[in-house]
């Protein structure tokens, strides 16, 4: 008697088990969808394109009214800017494929990898990550940076994704940012200059630098306020640029995940050069120059 006859009735006994758990296992698929079901359907399919770098810019929503309200400091406040730049930390903290940030007044940029498939590249899903975490991070940290002044209502800020195909069309991308920081704030500067320190209107100064150039605006900033533009801070003048390295802190052994951020000229070579593994898409590069005194942040989530 062969083995198979020995234990054909044990076969056909798990046979049928197995059978049934199979039917079990089917219907319950079946029962677990509904007939509403089919607006799934109706979803987008919003995929960024492959190989391209994935730029989602921020912009504060109605910020005028909002910097009003809560009395900002003019032209520049520094604890705004610092707290714009601890949101979008926040964020790099959070999503490790933020591999550079730029900001500057209510604005900030976030580039992520031309090889990320974080979210699997789905558009909606980056950029409503990226602004929820910087929106929230902002309501936050406000009682860190403006300690003597309450929210007096939460502030909110548009989003938007573009994608750029080339190395050279996101260096592009950041250099038209830093200008547009430079224009701005040059104009600012001079025409709350005009206001807070000549006593003029707002009109009165509007018309004085109405069809002005950059050497001009310089000019009447030095001539009738006082101020040599380069003087000012380079955080107002050149934005704020945000990238990950490792250090080595004296106080540690290990070396550890940052973010640092930096008041540079990002238009020229140099940058690009010092931090060549932003493009070349390599790891977070060692910094064996760090300054202990330099501002950081250590990325905890790494």
């Amino acid at each position: 008697m062969t083995f198979f006859t020995k234990n054909r009735k044990k076969l056909c006994y798990w046979g049928k088990i197995l059978c049934n758990n199979i039917k079990e296992f089917n219907s319950s698929k079946v029962m677990a969808k509904s007939k509403y079901e089919y607006v799934r359907t109706f979803e987008m399919e919003d995929k960024c394109l492959q190989n391209c770098w994935i730029v989602v810019r921020l912009d504060g929503r109605s910020f005028h009214r909002f910097t009003s309200s809560h009395k900002f400091e003019k032209p520049n406040d520094k604890r705004a800017l610092e707290l714009m730049n601890r949101s979008a930390v926040a964020v790099m903290e959070e999503l490790q494929d933020v591999s550079l940030a730029y900001g500057q007044s209510d604005e900030y940029s976030f580039v992520l990898r031309k090889d990320t498939n974080m979210y699997n590249r789905r558009q909606s899903k980056i950029m409503s990550a990226i602004n929820s975490i910087f929106s929230a991070s902002y309501v936050h940290y406000w009682s860190s940076y403006f300690k003597n002044i309450k929210l007096l209502y939460p502030p909110s800020f548009d989003a938007r994704t573009v994608l750029y195909p080339s190395d050279q069309n996101l260096r592009d991308y950041l250099s038209w940012r830093q200008a547009d920081t430079h224009i701005n704030n040059l104009y600012n500067t001079a025409f709350w200059g005009l206001v807070l320190m000549k006593g003029l209107s707002n009109n009165e100064a509007e018309k004085i630098l109405c069809g002005t150039v950059s050497s001009e605006k310089n000019e009447i900033l030095f001539k009738e306020c006082g101020t040599n533009y380069n003087n000012e801070l380079p955080i107002y003048r050149k934005g704020t640029v945000l990238v990950r390295k490792l250090i080595r802190i004296p106080s540690s052994k290990s070396k550890k995940h940052v973010v640092c951020p930096l008041h540079v000229d990002i238009i020229g070579d140099d940058f690009w050069k010092e931090h060549d593994e932003i493009l070349n898409l390599e790891k977070i590069k060692f910094n064996k120059d760090f300054n202990p005194e330099d501002n950081f942040y250590i990325v905890r989530n790494s």
